[in-house]
């Protein structure tokens, strides 16, 4: 069977279980757009490649599959540039598909044409360019193959028009993938694992630590019966959200610059740290000679390049965070009664709860309205967020349940993230209610893809938590910077309800508190469009605890 280098570049989506595609069409993916209108592979049609980038990131985050989109080239491609770094720096699984210029116009400044490989070779797991249509099927298979394996990434191909035009006889690759230097991580050293359990059962101030691999190896199940067997407290990280029940009696909650502060004590006082798919982040260890200083490390992490990297740890386990920690749950021992260690703990949590005041300007308070949104959906909902404020009030404050409910730009701190990736989530899952927790500057930058929502009839949330500043950026300059504001006021703003109106949106406006309960009700009723809801709040609400830049997790800024 003869086919087009487009039509087989579908067969061989569909080969690999591709059901969704987000993406903006142009000159040099013209032919794939042409394939693509008999196809039943399903395409989302954003209002701007970032969009596609974020969404597709997203798609993948809350299914564990690996995400698509697609762009032309030139702008278009580098336009996918910040949703493919926000991908790879939090490690999601992607494959971003790219036009090219036609072969023999490659490096002669054609129309469009960008070397969009060079571009993303820093941000990328790996990338390619398709010198031939005999190619496809391979480098196919090879792209979902690697960007799904091991540490998961985005992976680009880039395509040349002629080479997606050109008819050849199309065979489908049945091939096992076999890449020399590339191999997937399979078992782990035993010895050390036998050594992990031992220091475990011997540990009497233990603390998990747990990121963002413990939910790309779906491995919460298996984390939260090593936490129950031994009694062991468990602090995320802002990617391992979710990885850990927030209503469960040892969570912590979120360590690190803005973490709970019986988090940062715990880190503290600790005799054993148990680092399950984690990087140790500066955001995570502030000062790292003081980061866990009476603790023995355990790292745990399927990249053998992030162990040893920030901190220096006792035993070091790379494999696969499910596998690993199923082999330490068969030899841990279980304890049945609460430690002296579980007494302390829920005495710094009782002492130093998270707590905020009232608004003294007689506005929402913008964790009331997290709250609020944990209790009416019972923590079954997956929130998106935007970079800033919004996003450290939306980690405190959400009482998560389930894995894979959680996504954030976490590595990148991309701000227009939210909104997007909510609508990639709802595709993925449209049974669960889906919330874009927002701030007002960051809600701008992709602010278009209301129309992508409103076109396809999605109904995600967006609250926006509107305190008329660019928030975070606001308070750092309130703390270090003598109060001098320097262009973080963005109170010059559209009114969001008309422009949600506009885009065929819900649009409300609430500014009071006793408001909110009621508009998020409404809005949880809206089925066939997205809600956007202006949240007045608070201007100088801040985000608290707060370790300044390079201080001992010990220092926390911030009432007590």
């Amino acid at each position: 069977m003869k086919l087009k280098g487009a039509e087989i570049l579908l067969q061989s989506l569909k080969q690999e279980g591709v059901d969704t595609i987000f993406g903006y069409p142009g000159g040099t993916v013209l032919p794939i757009y042409d394939a693509l209108y008999d196809s039943d592979i399903r395409h989302i049609l954003v209002r701007h490649e970032q969009g596609a980038a974020h969404a597709a990131d997203a798609y993948a985050r809350v299914t564990g599959k690996t995400g698509v989109c697609i762009a032309t080239s030139g702008p278009g491609a580098t336009n996918l540039v910040t949703g493919i770094a926000t991908a790879n720096m939090d490690s999601i699984p992607m494959v971003c598909f790219t036009g090219q210029v036609a072969s023999p116009l490659i490096g002669r400044d054609a129309f469009q044409e960008a070397d969009i490989t060079g571009i993303t070779m820093p941000i990328t797991k790996h990338n390619y360019v398709l010198e031939r249509t005999e190619d496809v099927t391979r480098i196919v298979k090879e792209a979902f193959y690697i960007a799904s394996t091991n540490r998961p990434g985005p992976v680009v191909v880039d395509l040349p028009k002629d080479l997606m035009e050109k008819e050849i006889e199309y065979e489908p690759y049945n091939s096992e993938v076999s890449l020399r230097g590339y191999r997937v991580m399979k078992g782990c050293n035993y010895g050390q694992v036998v050594s992990a359990s031992e220091l475990i059962n011997k540990s009497e101030r233990p603390v998990i630590y747990a990121g963002g691999g413990v939910i790309a190896s779906d491995a919460a199940e298996e984390l939260r019966e090593l936490a129950e067997k031994r009694k062991i407290p468990v602090t995320t990280t802002l990617m391992g959200m979710s990885a850990f029940p927030g209503n469960n009696y040892l969570s912590l909650g979120m360590l690190g610059m803005h973490g709970t502060r019986y988090a940062n004590y715990a880190i503290g006082e600790c005799d054993l740290l148990i680092a399950v798919g984690v990087r140790f982040d500066d955001r995570v260890t502030g000062k790292i000679a003081e980061f866990a200083p009476h603790a023995r490390i355990i790292h745990i992490d399927i990249d053998a390049a992030e162990i040893g990297k920030n901190v220096d740890v006792h035993i070091p386990i790379v494999g696969e965070v499910k596998e690993v920690l199923q082999a330490i749950n068969k030899r841990i021992e279980t304890v049945e009664e609460f430690s002296e260690w579980n007494q302390t703990i829920d005495r710094w949590k009782s002492e130093y709860p998270l707590r905020y005041g009232a608004s003294s300007e007689g506005r929402i308070m913008p964790q009331h309205v997290i709250e609020k949104i944990s209790d009416l959906t019972q923590g079954e909902a997956i929130i998106t967020t935007e970079v800033g404020q919004n996003q450290m009030w939306a980690a405190h404050y959400y009482k998560f349940k389930n894995p894979r409910s959680f996504v954030t730009s976490g590595g990148l701190g991309t701000m227009g993230f939210g909104l997007p990736a909510a609508i990639g989530a709802k595709i993925a899952c449209p049974d669960r209610p889906v919330i874009d927790i927002a701030g007002d500057g960051s809600i701008q930058m992709n602010i278009q893809e209301l129309g992508t929502a409103v076109a396809y009839k999605i109904p995600v949330i967006v609250c926006i938590l509107n305190n008329q500043y660019l928030g975070m950026v606001r308070q750092w300059q309130s703390l270090f910077y003598g109060g001098r504001f320097s262009y973080t006021d963005i109170s010059s703003q559209p009114d969001f309800v008309k422009l949600a109106e506009a885009y065929g949106a819900v649009g409300m406006r609430v500014k009071t508190t006793q408001e909110v309960d009621g508009a998020l009700r409404e809005a949880l009723k809206v089925t066939d469009r997205p809600v956007v809801i202006d949240f007045r709040v608070d201007r100088m609400a801040d985000v608290y605890p707060m370790v300044a830049p390079g201080e001992s997790l010990l220092n926390m800024l911030g009432e007590e």
